[in-house]
Formats: C-alpha cells, sequence, structure tokens
C-alpha cells in the first residue's frame, strides 16, 4: 500500500492512510518490527509517517487510546473496551493495539538511534454500514442493520422466551446467559460504542485546507459529542495568555500546536490547553494532559489533572481533581443539575520535567457522567440494564499529542 501511494505522490497525487481498530489488531497494528518481522529502519519509519500520519483513536468497534492493563495507574482508561480481533470473537493482544503505548515505543526506538515510526495524530470515525453516524448514546442504532439495529439483536435487552427457546435449539452458540438472562451473543456487539467524531483545525473549510491540516497533524478526536479542544506548547508564552483577546495568533506564533514538535530548553514549557464542551451536551468535567517520557531506555506515563470544573482545583500531590458531585440516575438516565464547566482552559507547566528526556503530550477532557447507550436500550425496554456491561461512561475529546524533546 505505501509503496502505491509513494508512486502516486511521485506522479503529483497526494493521499494518506488512516489505520483503524488498532485495539482489534492481536498486537499487530503497531509492532516493534517490520512487516516482515525484521528490525524496523529509518527508512520503514520515512515510509510509514509519510502514509500514515494520522491513526484512529475511537470508533463504533473500540477505543484504541489505552486499556487497563497497560496503563494501570489511568482511572480512566477502562473506557469503550473492544476485546476482541476484528471480524472474531477471539481475544484481541493488548500490547501492539493501542496507541498510547505505541507512541511511547516510537520514543523507546528514537533512543536506540531509529526514527520514530509512530509520531502520529489522532482522528475518529463511526465505522458504520449504513451510511449514517451512530454517535449519540440516547439515540444508538449501532452499526450493522439487520444484525444488530434491535436492542435484542445487540445483546443489551434479553431476548423473549419464545426467541430463547428456538435458538438453544438451533443454534445455541448466538446465546449467552449472565445473571439468570439470555442475551444473543454476536460477537462483541454489546461492546460497541457510540463513536466517534473528528475535529480538524483548519484555515478555511476547504478539502485543500483540510487535507493539509490533516498532514500537520492538526486534528483531535471525541467519542461522540461535538466537544472541541485547543493545545500549544512554547517557551514563550505569556502566563496571562488566555486573557488576551488575539490568543490563538500568539499560541501559533510562539509555540507549536497539535501535531507539532518542540525543542527541549532547560526551563519547561508552557502548554495552553482549552477544551469547550458541546453545546447541546454534557457539562465537562476535567481537563487533562497525558505525558510519555523516555528516560535512559525505559519509559514512562503520567495522567495530570489540569483544570477542574467547579472551582475545584487539582490536588498539587495526586494531581487529580475533586469529585464535582456529577451523579446519574440509572433508573431514568437523569444527570446532577448545575454541576460542570461549559469550558475548561489553562495554561499549564510539567511539574516533573526533565530537559535530558524524550516526551510527548496530549490533552484529553472528560465529559460529566452519562448513561452507555445500552443503558438507555434497558429503560426503553423496562429491564435492569445488563450487568456485565458499564451502565455509565464519560464521554471525552483527546488532542493529537505534541513532542517536547
Amino acid at each position: 500500500l505505501w509503496d502505491w501511494m509513494d508512486t502516486l505522490r511521485g506522479q503529483g497525487i497526494e493521499s494518506l492512510a488512516i489505520p483503524h481498530n488498532s485495539n482489534g489488531s492481536n498486537g499487530q497494528m503497531f509492532k516493534l518490527v517490520d512487516w516482515a518481522g525484521d528490525p524496523m529502519d529509518d527508512e520503514y519509519a520515512d515510509q510509514r509517517i509519510r502514509n500514515e500520519p494520522i491513526v484512529e483513536i475511537t470508533q463504533v468497534k473500540g477505543t484504541s487510546d489505552t486499556h487497563p492493563l497497560l496503563s494501570p495507574n489511568d482511572e480512566w482508561a477502562d473506557f469503550e473496551i473492544y476485546k476482541f480481533r476484528v471480524g472474531t470473537s477471539l481475544h484481541s493482544e493488548e500490547k501492539g493495539s493501542y496507541v498510547r503505548e505505541a507512541l511511547l515505543n516510537g520514543l523507546a526506538l528514537e533512543a536506540q538511534g531509529v526514527k520514530n515510526p509512530y509520531q502520529f495524530g489522532f482522528v475518529a470515525a463511526s465505522d458504520t454500514h449504513v451510511a449514517g453516524t451512530s454517535d449519540d448514546e440516547e439515540t444508538y442504532f449501532s452499526k450493522a442493520g439487520l444484525l444488530d439495529g434491535l436492542p435484542e439483536r445487540r445483546g443489551s435487552v434479553p431476548v423473549d422466551t419464545m426467541y430463547g427457546l428456538i435458538a438453544r435449539f438451533l443454534a445455541p452458540d448466538t446465546l449467552t446467559e449472565v445473571d439468570g438472562r439470555t442475551y444473543t451473543y454476536g460477537g462483541g456487539f454489546e461492546s460497541w460504542s457510540a463513536s466517534g467524531v473528528t475535529g480538524v483545525w483548519a484555515e478555511e473549510n476547504t478539502r485543500d485546507a483540510i487535507y493539509d491540516a490533516f498532514r500537520r497533524k492538526e486534528t483531535f478526536a471525541t467519542s461522540g459529542p461535538r466537544m472541541r479542544v485547543r493545545f500549544f506548547a512554547g517557551h514563550d508564552y505569556a502566563p496571562d495568555i488566555l486573557e488576551s483577546e488575539t490568543m490563538i495568533e500568539e499560541a501559533y506564533a510562539g509555540g507549536v500546536a497539535m501535531g507539532g514538535e518542540l525543542a527541549n530548553s532547560d526551563e519547561p514549557p508552557r502548554f495552553v490547553a482549552w477544551a469547550s464542551a458541546d453545546p447541546r451536551g454534557t457539562a465537562l468535567q476535567r481537563l487533562q494532559i497525558i505525558k510519555g517520557w523516555e528516560k535512559d531506555g525505559e519509559t514512562y506515563e503520567e495522567v495530570y489533572d489540569v483544570a477542574c470544573s467547579d472551582g475545584l482545583i487539582p490536588d498539587p500531590d495526586t494531581h487529580r481533581c475533586g469529585d464535582n458531585g456529577a451523579r446519574v440516575n440509572i433508573s431514568d438516565c437523569s444527570i446532577t443539575e448545575g454541576v460542570g464547566a461549559a469550558e475548561l482552559k489553562t495554561v499549564w507547566q510539567d511539574p516533573d520535567y526533565d530537559p535530558g528526556s524524550r516526551a510527548f503530550y496530549y490533552v484529553r477532557a472528560l465529559e460529566n457522567p452519562t448513561c452507555r447507550w445500552s443503558t438507555w436500550d434497558a429503560i426503553r425496554a423496562g429491564v435492569e440494564p445488563r450487568p456485565d456491561l458499564h451502565t455509565t461512561l464519560q464521554e471525552r475529546v483527546w488532542s493529537s499529542p505534541i513532542w517536547v524533546q
């Protein structure tokens, strides 16, 4: 594929490819060797990042940010995890399947003297096969039409008694029992997500401008809601840049935007992070910066809450916001009113900055909790939510990373 794309590029036909569903790749998407099993080299890295500058971080078949087994200290890692290989009911290996680990491995490869093949930005997609986007939890209709268009067929609501009796006789592998209730088993339909949406910061709404933004990785991804996020880094930003009427112009002029690379200096850079809620959606709870770094051949990661809703301040020791009191009533999916923020923004400096290390940073902003689509299905059907599924979730938005090295 990449050779073909390079051939077209030599003829003046520009293109890029977007890898998707890395979470279901069984560790193949972000291996540390090339397609033939040979060690990666600079030529491979150049060709890969030239043709695949962005990757999909979320879509209907789950989220590929990270996994609890890979990021055990990230309390929000268990978000819309799809555990199967694509098109099967077989387990997908976690290592090599998630983007945060790939970003870390890219830093490790650089430390070994190889160019970074995983210096990519983030996008999202729906991946539905019905010419419609099913990215809203309350109105979710799944992905594949007849196969999963009804709650009973996607495993969120128990099948009726007669259907269960017939299916047990004719096709027992299509059923599963959970706490005494019988659900259809369709290879993970119940684990699919109401996701996702790509955002692009382009100079104008034209094909060329949008494509250029993809190329420079000035893109962001949401799990469905129309949230927006800005992310910049620079060494000379004024501490009060957020108060400036020309903040965006100053941020571009004095640093780099998401997708960019900033040179290390002795002093930590200032990061400008700004997220706004979906005007028709749920308020924001917290703004986070996720850091990954390499030092002496080892890689590490840390999640920092950098801005909190409702006047709360991140704890300087735990780097976490306090509880803002947002709750969900599972009986009707109503949520706590009057809490959360329409926007969260801050100028942040890394308290653990090390000028001798390679690092990446990206923003993740979380909404207040709301009902998952499977809970909405259960409420409409007048049954209890399926007990082995999350009843609520926190929708989110991710910026593309900035590398500081």
